[in-house]
C-alpha cells in the first residue's frame, strides 16, 4: 500500500524534509537476472549525466536516500540539519539548475530534452516547496525514526557486506561521535527552538506522541540490525540511546505542551501537498469524483457479497458482515509467508501469463514479514525498492506488516493477515504492481530523470491500483470482494483527505465512515486518519486520482486502436516509460504507442 523510503525525496519531499524534517522504446521484459540487465541506450546515458548535476547538489542534504538508491559516495553520511539548511539547499539546487540548462543548451534528442525539462521542473518545485514549508511550518523531527530508517537503508539483505560496514560510521555521525559532527538530536532540537514564531504551524499531538511511543521500538530495531549483520558498534549505541532519551525528555517538556489538535492545514500549504504528490485538480473536484466512485463501488460490493457468503457458508449477506466473517480466523504468523509463496503468488503469476496482462521476469518475487521496528515506522504493507542506481542484481521486496506493535486496546489490526486479503495486497505491492514497476526501471534502463526526479505518488500508486484492477477478475470471489473493499478505501481517501484538511469534516465522522462503511478495523482506520492529517496530508488521494488517469488513458487508447489494441503491449509500454507523470505518459501513448500499434497491424 505504501512505498517504503520513497525516492520522492529527490523530487519534492527533499525540500519538505529540509524545511520541516520528519519524516523510451517499447521492449519485452528481459528474462535474464537483474545483474544481467541490458546496457543503457546512449540517450539514457546522456540524460543521466545531466541528472547527476542535480544529484550532486542535493545529495549532501539527504545522503541516506541516495545511498539507499545505490548512488555511491553517501554510505557514511547523514541528513544535513545544520543551521540555514533550507536556504542552503535552495541555493545549491538553483545553481545546479543553471548549470544543467547551460550544459544542455545544444541537446537535440527529444527524449533527452524531455528529461531535461523534468529535471528543471523538479528543481523549481523543490525550491518552491522548501520556501513555503520554511515560511509556514515549525520543524519537528522524529529522530528515532530518522535514525532507524537511515541505518536500515544500509543494514539490509540487498546491501553488499562492504557497504554495510559503513553503517557504524553513519551511526557515529548520528551520535556526533565523528570529529566535526553534531548529534542529530541536538541539531533537530536547535532547528525547532530557533523557529519560535507563534505564527508557525506547530507539530500535531499525534505525531509527537507517536515519536515518544515508538522510541524504544526503534532503539531495539537498531540494535537488532547491527547484531543481525555482525557490525560491531562498541559503545556507540549506548551514546545514541542516551541522546534519544534526552531528546524524548525534551520533547515531553518543550514540544508536547504546544502541539496542535486542529488538523486542518492552511490552504496554501495543503495546495502544496497536493501538487507535490501529483494531484493537479481542485480538491473539491477530487471530492466529487471520489463520492461518485464510492457509491458505485459500494453497490458492486453489495451485489458480490451474497455470492461470497453462499460459497463460504457465511450467515451474513451484507458486504460488511461478509468481510468481518472473512477476517476470521487470522493467519498465524508462521502461516503467512507459506500462504503467499505457495498459493497466492503462483496463482497470480499464472493468471498474468495466461491472460497476457503484462510481461513477467523469469525469477521469483521477494516478500517477507516486517520486523517490529519496521511496523512501527510503517504499519501498513509496503514495497521496499532495490537500488535504482548501480544495481548488481538486488530485488525489491514486498514487506507485509502486522500493524503497529505499540498499538493498545482497539488499535490492533485485522485487515491484512487473512487469506482473502492476500490476493489484492500481492497484486498491489508485488505482481503486477510495484514489484514489476520498480524492477522495470532497473532492468529496462530507464533514465534517472524518469525514476528519481519524475517520481510522485500519482504516477506510482496509480499504477499499483491499476494493477489491482487488472488482476481482480482472476482472483477467487472472496479475494475480489476484498479488492473492491480496498478500492472503496481509496475512494474514501480521496474524499476524506481533502475534506479533513479543508475543515469540511471532523476526525470522528471520518473515522465512522472508515469503520462503518469501508469496514476497516478501528486501529487501521485511526492510522488512515493520521495519514491524512499528520503523516502525509494530500498523499492518500493519489491512488484514486492516478488510477483514474490511467483508466481514462486506457479507454482512449482502446477507442483509438479498436481491435488492434493489445493489453499486454499497452501495459508493457506504460512500464517502459518509468515514472512519467500522467500528462507526459498520455503524450507518449498518443505519439508513440498508438502509431506503433497501427503500423504493426496495417
Amino acid at each position: 500500500m505504501n512505498l517504503s523510503f520513497k525516492p520522492a525525496l529527490l523530487a519534492i519531499a527533499l525540500a519538505c524534509v529540509l524545511a520541516s524534517p520528519a519524516r523510451a522504446a517499447t521492449a519485452a521484459w528481459p528474462v535474464t537476472a537483474p545483474a544481467e540487465a541490458k546496457a543503457k541506450p546512449a540517450w539514457v546515458a546522456t540524460s543521466n549525466r545531466y541528472a547527476q548535476i542535480l544529484l550532486d547538489a542535493q545529495g549532501p542534504f539527504a545522503p541516506e536516500m541516495l545511498s539507499f538508491l545505490g548512488v555511491p559516495g553517501y554510505d557514511d553520511q547523514v541528513v544535513d540539519l545544520g543551521p540555514g539548511n533550507p536556504e542552503r539547499y535552495r541555493a545549491a539546487t538553483a545553481r545546479a539548475k543553471a548549470q544543467l540548462l547551460a550544459q544542455s543548451a545544444g541537446e537535440r534528442d527529444p527524449r533527452v530534452r524531455q528529461d531535461i525539462a523534468i529535471l528543471a521542473k523538479a528543481a523549481d518545485d523543490t525550491i518552491a516547496s522548501s520556501a513555503i514549508e520554511e515560511r509556514l511550518v515549525r520543524p519537528f523531527t522524529d529522530v528515532g525514526q530518522s535514525v532507524f530508517s537511515g541505518l536500515q537503508g544500509l543494514l539490509n539483505d540487498q546491501t553488499q557486506p562492504g557497504r554495510r560496514a559503513l553503517a557504524r560510521k553513519r551511526l557515529q555521525r548520528y551520535a556526533g561521535l565523528v570529529p566535526g559532527s553534531t548529534p542529530l538530536a541536538t541539531l533537530a532540537r536547535q532547528r525547532y527552538e530557533e523557529r519560535s514564531d507563534p505564527k508557525l504551524l506547530q507539530p500535531t499531538q499525534v505525531e509527537v506522541q507517536q515519536s515518544l511511543d515508538n522510541e524504544a521500538t526503534y532503539l531495539t530495531g537498531i540494535r537488532q540490525l547491527f547484531a543481525k549483520y555482525g557490525v560491531d558498534t562498541g559503545s556507540d549505541l549506548d551514546a545514541l540511546q542516551e541522546q534519544l532519551d534526552d531528546y524524548a525528555a525534551w520533547t515531553r517538556a518543550s514540544v508536547l505542551p504546544h502541539v496542535r489538535t486542529d488538523y486542518a492545514l492552511p490552504p496554501e500549504l495543503y495546495a502544496l501537498k497536493l501538487k507535490n504528490v501529483g494531484i493537479d485538480i481542485d480538491p473539491h473536484a477530487l471530492i466529487e469524483r471520489a463520492q461518485f466512485e464510492f457509491m458505485e463501488i459500494r453497490g458492486q460490493m453489495q451485489v458480490l457479497a451474497p455470492l461470497v457468503a453462499k460459497q463460504k457458508g457465511i450467515a451474513a449477506t451484507d458486504y460488511l458482515g461478509v468481510i468481518r466473517a472473512l477476517k476470521q480466523p487470522q493467519l498465524a504468523r508462521d502461516q503467512i509467508e507459506p500462504y503467499y509463496r505457495n498459493t497466492v503468488i503462483p496463482s497470480l503469476e499464472h493468471s498474468i501469463a495466461e491472460h497476457r496482462i503484462v510481461s513477467l521476469p523469469d525469477r521469483p518475487m521477494q516478500m517477507r514479514l516486517a520486523s517490529d521496528a519496521e511496523s512501527a515506522a510503517q504499519p501498513a504493507p509496503h514495497f521496499l525498492p532495490a537500488p535504482l542506481v548501480g544495481n548488481t542484481g538486488q530485488q525489491g521486496t514486498f514487506v507485509l506488516t502486522t500493524g503497529n506493535p505499540n498499538a493498545k486496546g482497539d488499535g490492533a489490526y485485522d485487515d491484512f493477515n487473512y487469506p482473502s486479503a492476500a490476493w489484492t495486497l500481492t497484486a498491489h505491492e508485488g505482481r503486477p504492481g510495484h514489484e514489476l514497476q520498480f524492477t522495470a526501471m532497473v532492468e529496462r534502463g530507464v533514465s534517472l530523470a524518469r525514476t528519481l526526479f519524475a517520481f510522485n505518488s500519482v504516477n506510482v500508486e496509480g499504477w499499483a491500483l491499476y494493477a489491482e484492477s487488472e488482476a481482480l477478475p482472476y482472483e477467487p470471489i472472496d479475494g475480489q470482494l476484498i479488492a473492491l473493499q480496498l478500492r472503496l478505501q481509496r475512494a474514501a481517501r480521496a474524499m476524506l483527505d481533502p475534506m479533513l484538511n479543508l475543515g469540511l469534516i471532523d476526525r470522528d465522522r471520518a473515522m465512522t465512515m472508515l469503520t462503518d462503511q469501508v469496514g476497516l478495523s478501528k486501529g487501521y482506520a485511526r492510522q488512515e486518519i493520521d495519514r491524512y492529517t499528520v503523516n502525509s496530508p494530500g498523499q492518500a488521494g493519489s491512488y484514486f486520482y492516478g488510477y483514474s488517469r490511467i483508466q481514462q488513458l486506457r479507454a482512449e487508447t482502446e477507442l483509438a486502436l479498436g481491435d488492434r489494441f493489445d493489453r499486454k503491449a499497452f501495459n508493457d509500454f506504460l512500464l517502459d516509460q518509468g515514472l512519467l507523470p500522467p500528462d507526459l505518459l498520455a503524450k507518449a501513448v498518443r505519439e508513440e504507442f498508438v502509431p506503433q500499434q497501427r503500423a504493426k497491424h496495417s
